[in-house]
């Protein structure tokens, strides 16, 4: 195979319908996301500033991707890769990050491998990355009874006001991840990008709030068709792929830990995907974070799948 690799700051729309197709291919092969949400997100305008590109075609079709974060400064470049199936085992994969390691000149190059596919763990460790990061995929079934939801005194519940409480939620988010630069970062921008995709929905979005100040949130998320209000999983038989709830992100303010809020929020949200009539409900957590695995573990979450992150050793 004749292998050509070009790099670009930012993707034609050509281009990134392209790469969709690949990304595509990739998943009904492998039944996971070789990118992750943020990068899929920012794919949709061409790529955002601070990333770049790496595009690998054999005769001018495009069988392999690859992006490059630079944007953090502290925890260095990440990257992600992924090869169209019918061109696997071909030294696509490697002659990409090969590139990715010669672009970024940075010994702390990070190597996002989904769904810890063997061959992708030995093609990183072959080029001189070690395990770094593990993020476990726990699920439920929707189906089976969920504890029962104890709301703690003090506290009231609603839903997300677009418009309002974005300030007071960037704030939350930034305090209660603090130790996870991916997540406490977030910016407006990175806040509403998400509030702009198909499936959002604030009636998902909860909110806990203490004497009128947010303290703690849940916000869900639910995989598959957009879903108006109300719709449920029967509405939406005709779509092929699976409608899945997720327990996206939940925070609580440091100050209010210890009253059994997170709790609290993860069974109010988990009751909301059940109300949709979704099967299952999954959710992402560091594999290190001892304490939420006890939580969920403890409301009918196992195991599922596992992402891991490469960090090239210097």
């Amino acid at each position: 195979m004749t292998l050509i690799i070009q790099t670009q700051e930012h993707l034609s729309a050509q281009a990134v319908l392209a790469v969709h197709e690949l990304v595509a291919a990739s998943t009904a092969a492998d039944a996971v996301r070789p990118l992750s949400e943020h990068v899929e997100l920012h794919l949709r305008s061409g790529g955002d500033q601070g990333s770049c590109h790496l595009l690998a075609y054999s005769d001018d079709e495009l069988v392999g991707y690859a992006h490059l974060d630079r944007t953090d400064v502290v925890q260095g470049p990440s990257a992600e890769v992924a090869v169209h199936p019918l061109s696997r085992r071909r030294g696509v994969a490697r002659a990409l990050v090969e590139a990715l390691i010669q672009i970024s000149g940075n010994s702390q190059l990070r190597l996002w491998a989904h769904g810890e596919q063997a061959a992708a763990g030995a093609l990183a460790l072959a080029l001189g990355f070690e395990r770094s990061r593990t993020l476990w995929q726990l699920r439920r079934s929707l189906y089976a009874p969920l504890p029962r939801l104890n709301w703690p005194p003090e506290y009231a519940l609603r839903t997300f006001q677009p418009g309002v409480d974005e300030p007071a939620w960037l704030e939350i988010n930034r305090l209660a991840f603090a130790d996870l630069p991916d997540q406490g970062r977030w910016n407006d921008a990175d806040l509403h990008r998400r509030m702009a995709e198909p499936w959002f929905d604030p009636s998902g979005f909860l909110i806990a709030e203490r004497h009128g100040a947010m303290v703690g949130f849940h916000w869900t998320k639910v995989h598959g068709h957009r879903h108006p209000p109300g719709a449920t999983a029967a509405d939406h038989l005709e779509h092929a792929h699976e409608l899945l709830g997720e327990v996206y992100v939940v925070a609580v303010a440091p100050s209010e830990k210890g009253h059994g809020l997170g709790r609290a929020l993860t069974i109010a949200g988990l009751n909301h995907l059940r109300d949709l009539q979704l099967p299952q409900a999954m959710l992402y957590v560091d594999a290190s974070n001892t304490t939420a695995i006890r939580l969920y573990e403890s409301l009918g979450f196992t195991r599922w799948d596992t992402d891991v992150m490469f960090r090239r050793r210097g």
